[in-house]
């Protein structure tokens, strides 16, 4: 009864190494675009510096550098994004992340809301955009309407931001960063 037994475990045991090695074995599905523009973003994780330019002009930022940090977390589930404008105290931070089939971005605003924006791939390869989607909180001081960002190389991307200012009028900032080694 005893070696029957043992049989038994030892059938089960190989049943499931084999299962597990066919699991293993299948190919990987192919990437979504969502996936394959994460990935892209994913690589621009690390610490960036450089220079900003806004439409229309402001004083307020007018000769002003920025400072950016891409890092993964959330078991390279989410990117995290820190932006640090000099002279300005606050520190916006934006969060990228897959939905299912969607590429989405949650802006956590100095202006005191959450606007979300969905991605969308270009046709270059290099850029992803995007578009907003829906707004948590106050829309009393206006809101981030759009981001899109392009590598430009290892080492080099740019950034730009669309802030929907009360009464519709867009304001656009580029941010041209350089990786700090």
């Amino acid at each position: 009864m005893k070696s029957l037994r043992s049989l038994a475990v030892v059938a089960v045991a190989g049943f499931a190494s084999v299962m597990c090695a066919q699991e293993m074995q299948k190919p990987e599905a192919p990437k979504s675009e969502a996936q394959k523009s994460f990935e892209q973003l994913k690589s621009l994780a690390g610490s960036w510096q450089g220079s900003m330019s806004i439409d229309p002009p402001s004083k307020e930022f007018d000769g002003k550098t920025v400072q950016v940090s891409l890092r993964p977390t959330s078991m390279g589930n989410a990117l995290m994004h820190e932006m640090r404008v000099s002279g300005r105290p606050d520190d916006p931070i934006t969060m990228l992340y897959l939905d299912g089939d969607h590429l989405l971005l949650t802006h956590y605003c100095d202006a005191g809301n959450r606007p979300r924006m969905v991605a969308r791939t270009l046709s270059d390869g290099k850029t992803v955009e995007f578009d907003f989607l829906d707004l948590s909180g106050s829309n009393d001081y206006g809101h981030m309407h759009h981001a899109t960002f392009t590598a430009i190389d290892a080492n080099h991307h740019v950034e730009e931001w669309t802030y929907m200012e009360r009464g519709d009028k867009p304001a656009k900032v580029r941010f041209n960063l350089q990786r700090v080694q």
